[in-house]
C-alpha cells in the first residue's frame, strides 16, 4: 500500500529558508544572478514572446518528449517515479531512447511506484539485463532504482525528500545536489552486490555543484513542479516556481544566444542561471515556463542552427533576435553572424 504524502510545513514567502545558503553555491537565498536585459529591453522581448509562447502548440509537441511518459499516468506516486527514470536518460536522440524507456515502464505494470517499493535487485536481474543505452547498462539503471527506492523509503516520496532539502539548504543547487548524493550512495550500496559497479552513474545523475548544468535533473524538477499543456506539476505546493533553473542544452542555449539572454559560451550552471535571471526579468514568479517552447523553436528546426534567412524572416522572434535583425539592417559577413548568434561552437561549424 502506498502511505499517504507527508504534509510538509508550508514554504516561507520571501524564499526565506530555515537556513541561510553557504556562500558562493548559487542558492536562492543568496541575490540571483541578474540577466542580461534592460527593463526596455525586457518589455520589448515579453510583448512578442508571451503571444508566441501561447500560440505554440505544446500537446503535440509532448508526443515527441519524454514528457509523454510522465502523462501516462494520473498518481503523483506513480508520475515523480516516471518523471526521474525519464528525465535521466533523456539525452541523444529521442526516437532512440523513449522507446527503450517506454519498454522499461511497460516492464513496471501499472504502478511504477508499486513497483519500486518492492524492488529486489536479485529478482529483477534477469527482468532488467536488456537494458542499455548509449554508456549505460543495467548496472547503471539498477543502481538508479535502488537509489530512488531509498529515497521514497526514508521521506515518503521523492518530492517530499527534495521539498526538505530545499527548505535545509535554502539554495535549490545544495538541495539537487544532496538528491544526486543520497541517490548515488544507496543505490552503489544495494545494487552493487548483485549488477556489479555502475560505470557511469555520475554522468545519469550529475553534481551541479561541479558546474554541471544538470539539465536532465532541472528538467524533471520543472515536470514535477509546473503545472501546463507540458508540465504535469507533482510537487505543486511542494516548490516554488521561481527558484527553478532553465534546464539548458544545446538549443535552449543557442536560442538563449540569439535573443541575447545570455553571452556565455558555456553550457554550464552558471550560464542557466543567467537565461533564468534574464527570463525572470519577463516573469519573475514563473521564469522557467518559456522554456519548452524555447528549447523546441530549435529542436524541430523552427529556428536552424545554420541561418536561413526564409525561415528567420517569418519568425514572430525575428524583432528581438540577433539573426532576424542582422537580416533587416547592416549587411555583415556570414562568419560574424555565427559567432554573434550561435557562440564559438556555431561559428567553427
Amino acid at each position: 500500500m502506498i502511505p499517504p504524502r507527508k504534509r510538509l510545513a508550508p514554504i516561507p514567502p520571501g524564499d526565506n529558508p530555515t537556513r541561510a545558503p553557504r556562500r558562493g553555491t548559487g542558492g536562492q537565498g543568496e541575490a540571483r544572478r541578474e540577466g542580461m536585459l534592460s527593463e526596455a529591453r525586457a518589455a520589448r522581448l515579453k510583448a512578442v514572446l508571451d503571444p508566441f509562447v501561447d500560440r505554440f502548440d505544446m500537446q503535440r509537441r509532448v508526443l515527441n518528449d519524454p514528457v509523454s511518459l510522465v502523462h501516462r499516468y494520473r498518481d503523483p506516486a506513480d508520475q515523480e517515479i516516471a518523471g526521474l527514470l525519464a528525465a535521466s536518460f533523456a539525452y541523444g536522440q529521442v526516437s532512440v531512447f523513449l522507446p527503450r524507456l517506454g519498454r522499461l515502464l511497460d516492464g513496471m505494470g501499472p504502478s511504477p511506484r508499486r513497483w519500486l517499493e518492492a524492488f529486489d535487485p536479485a529478482r529483477e536481474m534477469p527482468a532488467l539485463s536488456w537494458f542499455s543505452y548509449r554508456f549505460h547498462r543495467a548496472a547503471d539503471l539498477a543502481a538508479l532504482l535502488a537509489g530512488m527506492q531509498a529515497v521514497v523509503e526514508e521521506a515518503g516520496s521523492l518530492g517530499a525528500w527534495m521539498a526538505r532539502a530545499w527548505q535545509g539548504t535554502g539554495s535549490l543547487r545544495l538541495a539537487l545536489a544532496d538528491f544526486v548524493a543520497r541517490i548515488r550512495e544507496e543505490g552503489r550500496a544495494r545494487a552493487k552486490p548483485v549488477f556489479g559497479e555502475p560505470a557511469a552513474l555520475t554522468h545519469l545523475l550529475a553534481d551541479p555543484r561541479r558546474g554541471s548544468a544538470s539539465k536532465r535533473l532541472l528538467l524533471f524538477l520543472r515536470w514535477m513542479v509546473r503545472r501546463d499543456a507540458v508540465d504535469v506539476g507533482t510537487w505543486e505546493g511542494l516548490l516554488p516556481r521561481r527558484v527553478l533553473v532553465v534546464p539548458l542544452d544545446t538549443h535552449l542555449h543557442r536560442v538563449s544566444r540569439l535573443l541575447g539572454l545570455t553571452r556565455r559560451c558555456d553550457a554550464s550552471w552558471r550560464t542557466a542561471e543567467e537565461i533564468t535571471a534574464s527570463l525572470a526579468r519577463l516573469d519573475p514568479e514563473d521564469p522557467v515556463r518559456y522554456d519548452f517552447v524555447l528549447c523546441h523553436l530549435g529542436m524541430s528546426g523552427l529556428c536552424p542552427a545554420r541561418r536561413e534567412p526564409r525561415r528567420c524572416l517569418a519568425c514572430a522572434l525575428r524583432a528581438e533576435c540577433r539573426a532576424g535583425r542582422a537580416l533587416g539592417g547592416r549587411r555583415r559577413g556570414e562568419g560574424w553572424l555565427l559567432r554573434s548568434a550561435g557562440g564559438r561552437d556555431a561559428a567553427r561549424r
